[in-house]
């Protein structure tokens, strides 16, 4: 079955086109960077409208068709965003042990004054309530 063919003598697989969609000799199709060409041709005649319209034909589209601006806003945002908040998996062993020094210098002054356990056992005496 390595031939193209199934069990029952029919290929399988992509065919050849018909005949009448076959190239013929002496024509080769499309000229090679034809697309890239019109795709070029077309930027830049979009350059050149933006530079000579751009701001202004904004400013009519957001107070004539606000629906429509708001739509091109929304194209133009990514589709997927992709927000890390939790960055503690991308650092490195010694930029951990930095945070946690860190932060062990920031929270030392709150549990001295309130005990370690969390309880008014620490420096200050406690107050009568």
């Amino acid at each position: 079955m390595t031939d193209g063919t199934r069990n029952n003598g029919k290929k399988t697989g992509k065919g050849n086109p018909p005949v009448e969609h076959q190239f013929k000799p002496g024509n080769p199709g499309r000229p090679k960077g034809a697309r890239n060409k019109l795709g070029e041709m077309f930027i830049e005649d979009m350059l050149a409208a933006w530079e000579s319209k751009g701001a202004a034909a904004i400013h009519t589209v957001i107070e004539k068709r606000p629906q429509d601006f708001l739509k091109v806003v929304a194209s133009l945002m990514p589709k997927d965003l992709n927000v890390n908040i939790n960055q503690i998996g991308e650092m490195t062993d010694e930029q951990l042990l930095d945070r946690i020094r860190k932060l062990d210098a920031t929270i030392q002054p709150f549990l001295s004054a309130h005990g370690e356990d969390g309880n008014s056992d620490g420096d200050r005496t406690p107050t009568a309530h």
